[in-house]
């Protein structure tokens, strides 16, 4: 008895859990919009910006915004040698600035 009890309530955990959706959005590239080639760093870190953490930051038209659309974990570990908080990279990014902040609707960063 104890057994299915305990199935039971482990099936139901776990169906909890893998219920919840990704509310990731998958960034795509689209030809008809603008490409701009940015400064991209962690903007806490590297930009010296105000903010709770490390946080993903573009630097757009000579001023720095705080990037809304994809995070700063979700292009490698932020905190390596050579990620964010450690260095300033380049990425082609379409978005716009919205409320002081940069929406992203697409963002590769570019290689060496």
């Amino acid at each position: 008895m104890r057994k299915s009890i305990f199935c039971f309530f482990a099936m139901l955990l776990f169906n909890l859990t893998n219920a919840q959706e990704n509310v990731s959005k998958k960034l795509i590239y689209n030809p008809k919009k603008p490409t701009y080639e940015l400064e991209t760093t962690c903007g806490t870190c590297m930009f010296k910006m105000k903010g709770d953490g490390c946080l993903l930051a573009v630097k757009f038209n000579g001023k720095n915004y705080f990037v809304d659309g994809t995070g700063i974990d979700d292009h490698g570990d932020a905190h390596d040698k050579e990620g964010f908080c450690n260095a300033i990279k380049k990425a082609k990014v379409q978005g716009s600035v919205v409320k002081d902040r940069f929406v992203v609707t697409y963002f590769e960063l570019i290689k060496k």
